[in-house]
């Protein structure tokens, strides 16, 4: 695998609004911009969770993967870890495997640091991964997380966050262009 990708925010609300934000698949999927769908897979009570998820790369084309996951939710220090592992056949996938965590750490003057450290094993080399794709993931990574943050701390939907970052982006391009 290459370097791995470290993403941290600080995020001011109770660290259980996050934790339900980002371990259900159906509040997850709506924040993170790295993934289109996220669906857990049925399994026995107490093992890892395994799930399939997948992303919509261009209009009717989509990629999946599968991966599985374990929460651990109480900690004696106040912090809360998941760790995870992920794989995707596809061939057009940019990456095979790669595994990651989430930390979820209280402070001391309230909120928390949400934060995550992940890596991948690149499908089409390490140059384009370097030049190209690991650069996008950290930016959508940083991206999803502040649209958790708006969610979280100011009731701004991930869809509505999306939709003014377009929009400012337009006003910007036609001003560019007006120029």
């Amino acid at each position: 695998m290459g370097d791995g990708l470290y993403i941290e925010a600080r995020i001011g609300v109770d660290l259980d609004l996050v934790w339900e934000r980002t371990q259900d698949p159906a509040q997850h999927q709506r924040w993170d911009l790295r993934f289109t769908r996220i669906a857990y897979l049925p399994g026995a009570e107490g093992e890892p969770q395994r799930f399939t998820y997948g992303v919509r790369v261009l209009p009717g084309f989509f990629v999946s993967g599968t991966g599985i996951s374990a929460g651990e939710r109480h900690r004696p220090d106040g912090t809360r870890t998941s760790a995870l592992r992920f794989a995707c056949a596809h061939p057009l996938s940019f990456l095979t495997e790669g595994r990651g965590y989430w930390r979820y750490v209280p402070c001391a003057e309230g909120g928390l640091r949400f934060l995550t450290g992940y890596d991948y094993a690149p499908r089409w080399g390490r140059l384009a991964d370097r030049l190209l794709f690991r650069p996008l993931m950290g930016w959508a990574t940083a991206w999803s997380f502040d649209r958790l943050r708006l969610w979280c701390e100011r009731g701004i939907t991930p869809e509505r966050a999306l939709w003014r970052a377009l929009g400012e982006v337009a006003a910007r391009l036609l001003v560019v262009a007006a120029a």
